[in-house]
């Protein structure tokens, strides 16, 4: 569990176009307690447009993720363009980036780490090491590392 400097929560932003990988992450997030609300876009459109608090998410708080977990292959724009156009803002760069993705692929691994991806996952398809990676996740980013601070 992380949280900001007044004592909130940290949000996990989840960029997923797949339901079923979306219910298995907050299954994952719930069976290991991961506390932080996870919030959840479908799109690399909607991805930036959350991030960068436009159109039907120009009210929503906070204003902006402390952790972002992208697939690559999304619908309107890629995860690759997202994680492109993220790097790029001065204002959003520092937001870590856990690129979580069926491709095994070696050019999307290189790709997503000359794009500043801080880690690349391949999902695995057994629920139990899909728990396994969330708590992975978790334990890393919120347990180990040192976020930057989250500015609304």
């Amino acid at each position: 569990m992380l949280c900001d400097d007044s004592g909130k929560l940290v949000h996990i932003l989840l960029v997923e176009d797949s339901p079923t990988d979306v219910m298995l992450t907050r299954e994952a997030m719930e069976q290991y307690k991961v506390l932080n609300p996870l919030d959840i876009v479908e799109d690399g459109v909607d991805a930036m447009d959350y991030l960068k608090g436009r159109g039907k998410y120009a009210d929503r708080e906070p204003a902006r993720p402390g952790l972002i977990i992208l697939d690559l292959n999304l619908p309107r724009m890629s995860g690759r363009e997202v994680l492109y156009e993220l790097k790029q803002d001065p204002e959003l760069r520092n937001i870590p980036v856990v690129v979580l993705t069926t491709s095994k692929s070696e050019e999307d691994v290189v790709k997503s780490y000359c794009l500043h991806a801080n880690c690349y996952i391949t999902k695995p398809v057994d629920f139990s090491k899909f728990i396994d990676v969330v708590r992975s996740i978790s334990d890393f980013w919120f347990g180990v590392v040192t976020l930057p601070p989250v500015r609304s």
